[in-house]
């Protein structure tokens, strides 16, 4: 049965089962892998999945826990581009519906979006300009 509102127990399955797609995606996945390991249970991953519930808890309800700057990590993943940023956002959509109704997976999108289109911008990512 799909969640109809965002908790802390809901956005944890979210967050594991995208990133255990991103780990078996093929375009994606070794840029996870170099910076963090292959095992969702490993040592850099423990760290890195709590402050993603955090930071997807702020983002969805306004709770309070993450602190930081999402952007710098990233700028040490190596050069990245307009489809990596496109194949991690239709992960992350595609986990989204499977663990939300649809009024709450398209808030997630919509932001999730947002979140992409800044980092592009952030991380200086050439592309086109066409809008997802």
């Amino acid at each position: 049965m799909k969640h109809t509102e965002v908790t802390r127990p809901s956005v944890e399955g979210m967050v594991n089962a995208f990133y255990a797609k991103v780990l078996k995606d093929p375009k994606i996945g070794p840029f996870f892998i170099r910076a963090l390991g292959e095992d969702l249970d490993g040592g850099k991953w423990y760290e890195h999945l709590r402050t993603l519930y955090d930071f997807w808890m702020l983002m969805m309800t306004g709770k309070k826990g993450y602190r930081g700057d999402p952007f710098p990590p990233h700028a040490f993943l190596g050069p990245l581009s307009r489809e990596d940023f496109e194949q991690w956002l239709r992960l992350f959509e595609d986990t989204v519906r499977e663990y939300y109704v649809e009024e709450v997976a398209q808030k997630f999108v919509g932001k999730a979006t947002l979140l992409a289109e800044q980092f592009m911008e952030y991380l200086d990512v050439d592309g086109d300009d066409d809008e997802w």
